[in-house]
């Protein structure tokens, strides 16, 4: 068995010892380290070997994405005669003679990470709809330890928001095997749950009542509105299919090639251009995408901006009113026109103004 040098013992340790009590507000300096070392790690070592273990450090943490920074400071010492303790004396001056010797000081341990970053990503595990409860929780305890104990403290006042009923604890393991798929240009089979009014979920079955068997073309994984899902083609149509990622069950790689995305009808022979894509398809739903105009209250213009991006037009403004023009997945425009109505008014398609129409009839004849 490889046993661990008590050298590499006392790097690793002070490797820890910065990790879990140094950041940029909060140095230390070689005394406080050999405390550390004493009181936590039952270590006696003196500053000189401290010293040379930490420059041995700032040298293996070369390229990995850390660095040990630190604070450099030159002052003046006396010179001594080589091989004695007697001073180096100036034959003209009379005085001792001086060199300058830099000091390293106030060491810390510079992450791949700052703590902002890892706030960002910790926000967005923290809303994301996909993640049962105990997954967040884990996920969240691991980005904090990219941080120092302190950061730990700043984010126990952090809860979710809108959690999640979803118990799919196959949701990474799926992502994997997609993300496999994908890049070895496979076809995946799966079966697509949904919910009962028990909250549970169960297989979507076909009109015989058999639990239906999904074989698609995967071609790209991507977030929406705390949701992730598949873009890809069911292997029976010509078109585009979104599905959500956290209801796949019992995923399978096959053997089968993928039908390229370019073949896909309506795709004028192009790849995927995903940006593009989410922009157009603001609900993820699956349709054909066309060119809309609709009239929107000037108060919606940063909202508008906000939902479709900045490839929206527009024109024809009033005091009250703008005109918008955007390329848009059908029925997420139809979606949006019913969710912001009355300040949002279709105008062009005519059979997606007329359709958006009867729809609202139908609504209204509800509260009747």
């Amino acid at each position: 068995m490889y046993e661990l040098q008590p050298k590499k013992f006392l790097l690793l340790n002070i490797l820890m010892i910065l990790h879990c009590y140094s950041d940029e507000n909060h140095r230390l300096s070689q005394k406080n380290i050999i405390d550390i070392l004493q009181n936590e790690y039952e270590m006696k070592v003196d500053r000189k070997s401290v010293m040379r273990n930490l420059i041995d450090l700032g040298v293996y943490l070369e390229g990995t994405g850390y660095e040990l920074d630190y604070d450099v400071s030159v002052r003046k010492v006396p010179v001594k005669k080589e091989g004695t303790d007697e001073y180096l004396i100036d034959s003209v001056t009379g005085e001792r003679v001086y060199e300058e010797q830099e000091k390293m000081s106030d060491f810390y341990l510079k992450r791949p990470f700052e703590d902002s970053e890892v706030r960002l990503l910790i926000d967005a595990i923290m809303f994301s709809m996909n993640i049962s409860d105990k997954h967040r929780k884990d996920l969240v305890y691991k980005l904090c330890k990219l941080s120092s104990n302190r950061f730990k403290s700043r984010v126990k006042h952090m809860v979710c928001v809108g959690a999640t009923i979803n118990k799919n604890q196959e949701i990474f393991a799926n992502i994997e095997a997609i993300d496999e798929a994908i890049s070895l240009n496979r076809k995946i089979s799966f079966n697509y749950m949904e919910y009962g009014i028990d909250k549970k979920m169960y297989p979507k079955k076909d009109e015989n009542g058999v639990v239906r068997e999904y074989v698609i073309n995967p071609y790209q994984m991507a977030a929406k509105d705390g949701k992730y899902y598949l873009i890809c083609n069911y292997d029976k149509y010509e078109d585009i299919s979104n599905y959500r990622i956290d209801r796949i069950k019992n995923i399978k790689i096959l053997e089968d090639k993928i039908k390229p995305f370019e073949e896909l009808r309506d795709t004028n022979g192009r790849r995927l251009e995903l940006g593009t894509y989410m922009k157009e398809h603001i609900y993820m739903y699956s349709s054909d995408n066309e060119k809309v105009s609709f009239k929107i209250v000037k108060a919606m213009i940063s909202d508008v901006i906000d939902i479709f991006g900045s490839d929206v037009s527009f024109r024809d403004e009033t005091d009250t009113h703008v005109i918008a023009v955007v390329k848009v997945n059908l029925k997420s425009m139809i979606q949006f026109a019913k969710n912001y109505a009355p300040d949002v008014e279709v105008l062009t398609p005519e059979w997606v103004r007329e359709e958006i129409k009867e729809e609202l009839k139908k609504a209204m004849a509800v509260y009747l």
